[in-house]
């Protein structure tokens, strides 16, 4: 009975590291809105939510692959050449995303530029080569890399979305083949009206440069507010 007992607190044990892994990347360690990696494609393509789910999934795929087989190779990579090694893995698939992207969205890599190649010197990708799959097993690596590349996604579709709708008044799916998402009638020129004047058809500051590092500011102070009220209370 004790066997027993001791069998399900280990697998327990287990299952909360397995999720902590999973989890760490989503939220406590969120490479965009906690660690702040990744900063170039998070503030460049961020000006639809399309250009983001496009580039977090590009770089989930990038992450999950690159983490696997790092993993698996980690006994036999030689230590002073383990940094060139992973570049080399990692340019694999990003050449690998890049080329099926440019065969089936090619409005979308379009879109992106340059930033879907520059994946392959994004920090967040070495950064858990080197601390995490590079030291550990393959399906913590998967986990690790899932949790990453899907908080990753879910920063860049967060900021996206507070920079393409109040800049346009609508969310442009065409890159995926797709429509455009608003709710007003004109979906080209979407439009605010009182008493058929026209108050606000949206404020380009949130697509230009300066409006990516205005999002992402609020957020930070939104998100380091919270953490003040947990620490502090209401004082």
């Amino acid at each position: 009975m004790d066997n027993v007992i001791i069998q399900e607190n280990k697998s327990n044990s287990l299952f909360k590291k397995n999720i902590l892994y999973f989890t760490n990347g989503l939220l406590k360690e969120n490479p965009a809105l906690i660690l702040l990696l990744g900063m170039c494609p998070t503030l460049a393509v961020t000006t639809k939510v399309a250009n983001g789910i496009g580039m977090g999934l590009a770089t989930t795929f990038v992450l999950l692959f690159s983490n696997l087989l790092i993993s698996l190779l980690r006994n036999f990579i030689p230590t002073k050449v383990r940094i060139p090694s992973y570049i080399v893995i990692i340019a694999s698939f990003v050449t690998t995303i890049d080329l099926l992207m440019q065969a089936y969205l090619p409005l979308l890599t379009n879109s992106l530029g340059v930033f879907l190649p520059l994946i392959v010197v994004n920090c967040i990708i070495l950064g858990r080569a080197e601390a995490f799959a590079g030291k550990n097993t393959a399906g913590k690596s998967i986990l690790d890399a899932l949790g990453m590349g899907l908080g990753f996604t879910f920063a860049l579709i967060l900021i996206s979305l507070l920079r393409e709708f109040p800049g346009t008044l609508k969310i442009d799916f065409s890159d995926f083949g797709l429509g455009i998402l608003t709710f007003l009638k004109n979906a080209d020129n979407p439009t605010l009206s009182i008493f058929r004047f026209n108050i606000y058809s949206g404020a380009k500051i949130f697509t230009m440069p300066a409006g990516a590092f205005f999002i992402l500011g609020l957020i930070l102070a939104f998100k380091q507010n919270i953490e003040n009220k947990k620490k502090y209370g209401d004082k």
